[in-house]
């Protein structure tokens, strides 16, 4: 039975703002995409290609397995995962340099709970991942949004500006960059990390779909105890339902963010799941150039449609070049396609999906616009 809101001896229910809230959370809204039942859902840039029944079928081994034992906490620190990711990564990385959470919106609670907070900052160039701002302002950090150019590039003189004049004490840089796929440029990562006065935090959560040739920040942490690198397995790997992310960074900054981490974060579902998709990676990260194929086919035929499109390293595609964007996402949603809007800065963005995905999603547009 569901209980009624109101409180005792009175008729009306009562909202969450009649609650003693913190003042600081009053002007905030719930972060989310709509959530739709609609064929094609092209909004959230998940991975369109579900696991493979291999995949499925180790899963539910390793998680039986795992199952006898549910009545034991599980391993606090998640050292076996932490090794298999170190291994994925590369660059000579190893499992003190690595750390995993339930997601990367924990791992960017847990950075923000360690080095942000009350009194401090943290500066983001925008557009760029919400979740950011939002979750400096829930941890008490106050945040300092940073403007990029009109192309939504940034230039490093500009970036070494603005944290020259706030002195943040956390700078977060995503590349690829979200919701616009622009990647930054290791020169720009540089300069960032050499003019912060604190920690900066390169959200890499889409690195997997960059075009050939695109640099990761992981080559940079050597000698740099301040960067810190997240990543997620949401995304290429398809594993957003499992909520895996993690950060790459010196073993110092490990060290720290045991002191915020709550007891048993990770469960040993969890842990096994990830594992056992690190076991397939090869499997899982073939469907990333399918993906890829799609999202440049997105751009090239919206390129044809006359529309004002942002290169990706992602897997999504920002466009504008629309007389009215809300309109269309409208007249998408009423053929079946869901896209996200972003109304604020005049763009609409799509994910790429399987190739019958997108195919519906450019009829949907050449119909709207011819």
């Amino acid at each position: 039975m569901v209980k009624s809101t109101a409180p005792l001896g009175s008729a009306a229910p009562i909202t969450w703002q009649d609650l003693p809230v913190r003042d600081e959370l009053r002007s905030l809204t719930p972060y989310g995409a709509p959530q739709l039942d609609v064929p094609v859902l092209l909004n959230t840039n998940e991975n369109p290609y579900p696991p493979t029944p291999e995949l499925v079928a180790q899963l539910g081994r390793e998680i039986a397995a795992v199952a006898t034992d549910l009545n034991r906490y599980p391993d606090r620190d998640a050292v076996e995962l932490r090794k298999d990711l170190a291994d994925y990564l590369g660059h000579g990385l190893t499992a003190a340099n690595v750390w995993a959470a339930n997601g990367s919106n924990e791992i960017i609670q847990q950075i923000l709970q360690c080095f942000g907070g009350a009194g401090q900052s943290a500066l983001g160039f925008e557009p760029s991942y919400t979740m950011h701002r939002l979750i400096a302002q829930v941890t008490g950090t106050a945040w300092i949004p940073a403007e990029r150019s009109a192309d939504f590039s940034l230039d490093p003189a500009a970036a070494v500006a603005a944290i020259a004049e706030h002195r943040p004490d956390v700078v977060f840089l995503t590349s690829p960059n979200n919701p616009t796929g622009t990647a930054a440029p290791l020169d720009l990562i540089e300069a960032v990390v050499d003019a912060a006065p604190g920690m900066v935090v390169i959200d890499e959560a889409y690195a997997e779909f960059a075009r050939p040739g695109t640099p990761s920040a992981l080559s940079l942490l050597p000698g740099r105890p301040r960067l810190i690198v997240t990543r997620t397995m949401s995304k290429a790997f398809a594993l957003a339902g499992a909520r895996v992310g993690y950060l790459a960074a010196d073993p110092a900054v490990l060290d720290a963010l045991l002191l915020v981490r709550l007891p048993y974060h990770l469960s040993a579902l969890t842990q096994a799941a990830a594992r056992t998709a690190l076991a397939h990676v090869e499997s899982l990260l073939g469907t990333v150039d399918a993906v890829k194929q799609q999202r440049d086919r997105i751009v090239d035929e919206l390129t044809g449609l006359g529309l004002r499109v942002v290169p990706s390293d992602a897997n999504f595609v920002a466009f504008g070049g629309l007389d009215d964007v809300r309109a269309v996402w409208q007249q998408l949603l009423d053929r079946g396609v869901l896209v996200r809007e972003f109304s604020s800065l005049d763009l609409l963005r799509v994910t790429a999906g399987t190739p019958e995905e997108t195919s519906a999603f450019l009829s949907a547009m050449k119909e709207i616009l011819l």
